[in-house]
C-alpha cells in the first residue's frame, strides 16, 4: 500500500510540475504577441538622380543657297555634290559680256570727269591771278587818289573797282565749277564702282565653309540672278556647313524646367558606334503648341565629317540630382492632416516617434530628406496607420539601396528595330 501511494504521489507532483510550465510557457507567448512587429528602414547616405532619354536628330550648323548677285551664262562649275569648300572659294564664273561694255563706259566717263575736274582747278588758278592783278591796280588808284586828290579821274577809279568785282565774281564762278565738276566725278566713280562690283559678282564665292549638297546648274545653262528673299529663281549650288552640327533634342514640357544651358549631355550615335558628351549650348525658350516639347541644341564638332546630317541619336539628359543626401524609402513618407510630411521614427527602446520632415529630390523608391533625419535613424517603412505615438514595435530592419538613378524616357531611337521592318536596312 506505501509503495503504490509513492507512486501515485510521484505521478501527481509530475502532473503539477508540468501544469505550471505550461502555465508559465503560454503567459511568456501572451506578452510577445503583445508588442506588434513593424517593417523598418534606415536611413542612409547616397545619391537620387533623374535622366532623360531622348531621341534627337544632327542637322547643319548652316546651311546656304548660294545664288549669284547678276544674270548671266554658266561659263564654268567648279564643285559637284559632295565637295568640301572653304569660304572665298571660287565655285561657278558666269559670263555677263554687256557687263564688260558698262565697265569700260564707266571707267571713260570716270577718267573725263577727272580731267574736266583737272581743268576747273586751273581755271580757278587762272580767276585767282587776274583777280589779285586787278584788285592790287584798284587798291594802287585809290591810294594815289587819296594822296593827290584830282589826280585821277573818278572814271578811271571806277573802272579799276568794277574789274576788281567782276574778276572776283570769275573765281567764285570757277571754284563753282571746280565743285560741279567733283560731284560729276564723285558719281562717275561711284557708278564705276558699281559696275566692277557687278562685274565681280560673276566670280561666285563660298559665303561660308562647308559640303555642297546639291548643284542645281550646268555649264551653259542661263542663271537668274537672286535680286530678293522673295525670289524663286534656283540657287546654283546649296552649302552645308557640316563641320560643325547642331544636335536638336525635344525636350517634354515637363522637363523644361531643368535644362540649363552649360549642362553636360551624353550622346550616342549607334549609326557609326560613336559616342561622347556634349553641352546645351541654346534652346528655344518656348514648347511647341502640338508637341508639347522645346527644341534644344548641342553643338558637336564634326571636323573629321564622320558624321552626317540627318542622322539620329541617342541622349542623356540629367534633369535633377542630389548627392551624398540623406535618403529613405518613399514608403516611409506619411502626410499628416496638414499634409506635410512625417516619418514614424524609432528610438533606442523601438518606441515609435512620429517626426516632420523637409523632404528635397525624389524617386521612385528613395527620396531625400533635407531636415529631420540623419543617417542611421530607424524609421518605419510601410503601415504606419497601424502604430500610435510612444508605442512599442518589434522592429523588422529591411534592406534597402541608398541611391537611386531614375530614368525617364522622351523616346529613343532603335537602329535594329527600324531595319526589321519592311523597307528597312540597306540594299
Amino acid at each position: 500500500m506505501n509503495r503504490v501511494f509513492l507512486i501515485f504521489s510521484a505521478a501527481l507532483a509530475t502532473c503539477a510540475a508540468f501544469g505550471m510550465a505550461a502555465c508559465r510557457s503560454a503567459s511568456g507567448a501572451g506578452a510577445a504577441q503583445a508588442i506588434p512587429s513593424a517593417r523598418a528602414a534606415a536611413a542612409q547616405r547616397g545619391d537620387i538622380a533623374h535622366v532623360l532619354t531622348l531621341a534627337g536628330q544632327f542637322q547643319p550648323y548652316q546651311v546656304v543657297d548660294v545664288h549669284p548677285k547678276v544674270s548671266g551664262y554658266m561659263k564654268r562649275i567648279n564643285v559637284d555634290i559632295g565637295d568640301s569648300v572653304q569660304q572665298g572659294a571660287t565655285l561657278a564664273t558666269l559670263e555677263v559680256p554687256e557687263l564688260k561694255a558698262q565697265v569700260e563706259q564707266t571707267a571713260f566717263e570716270l577718267k573725263q570727269s577727272q580731267e574736266e575736274t583737272t581743268r576747273a582747278q586751273h581755271e580757278i588758278g587762272s580767276a585767282e591771278a587776274l583777280h589779285a592783278a586787278l584788285h592790287a591796280a584798284c587798291e594802287r588808284l585809290k591810294e594815289a587818289a587819296a594822296t593827290r586828290p584830282g589826280l585821277i579821274a573818278q572814271q578811271e577809279l571806277d573802272d579799276a573797282q568794277a574789274k576788281d568785282l567782276s574778276s572776283q565774281a570769275q573765281v567764285d564762278a570757277a571754284k563753282a565749277a571746280m565743285a560741279a565738276a567733283e560731284q560729276r566725278a564723285e558719281a562717275a566713280r561711284s557708278d564705276n564702282e558699281r559696275v566692277q562690283a557687278l562685274e565681280n559678282y560673276t566670280n561666285v564665292v563660298a559665303p561660308i565653309s562647308g559640303v555642297v549638297v546639291w548643284r542645281y546648274a550646268d555649264t551653259g545653262a542661263l542663271i537668274q540672278g537672286g535680286t530678293n528673299s522673295n525670289d524663286t529663281t534656283l540657287p546654283i549650288v546649296r552649302l552645308s556647313q557640316s563641320t560643325l552640327l547642331r544636335l536638336r533634342v525635344p525636350v517634354p514640357e515637363n522637363d523644361v524646367q531643368y535644362v540649363r544651358i552649360g549642362d553636360t549631355l551624353d550622346v550616342r550615335v549607334d549609326a557609326i558606334g560613336r559616342s561622347f558628351a556634349g553641352k546645351i549650348v541654346r534652346f528655344t525658350r518656348n514648347v511647341n503648341f502640338e508637341t508639347r516639347t522645346m527644341e534644344t541644341e548641342v553643338d558637336i564638332d564634326n571636323k573629321d565629317l564622320s558624321i552626317t546630317p540627318g542622322m539620329y541619336a541617342n541622349t542623356l539628359l540629367q534633369l535633377a540630382s542630389a548627392r551624398n543626401v540623406v535618403t529613405i524609402p518613399v514608403e516611409a513618407l506619411v502626410l499628416d492632416a496638414h499634409d506635410q510630411p512625417t516619418v514614424y521614427v524609432l528610438d533606442r527602446n523601438n518606441r515609435v516617434h512620429i517626426r516632420p520632415v523637409t523632404v528635397g529630390l525624389e524617386g521612385t523608391k528613395l527620396a531625400e530628406i533635407k531636415a529631420g533625419l540623419t543617417a542611421g535613424d530607424r524609421v518605419l517603412a510601410g503601415g504606419q496607420e497601424k502604430y500610435q505615438e510612444g508605442e512599442v514595435v518589434n522592429p523588422m530592419l529591411t534592406s534597402s539601396p541608398a541611391s537611386e538613378t531614375v530614368h525617364e524616357t522622351g523616346g529613343t531611337i532603335d537602329m535594329k528595330a527600324e531595319e526589321s521592318q519592311p523597307g528597312g536596312g540597306t540594299n
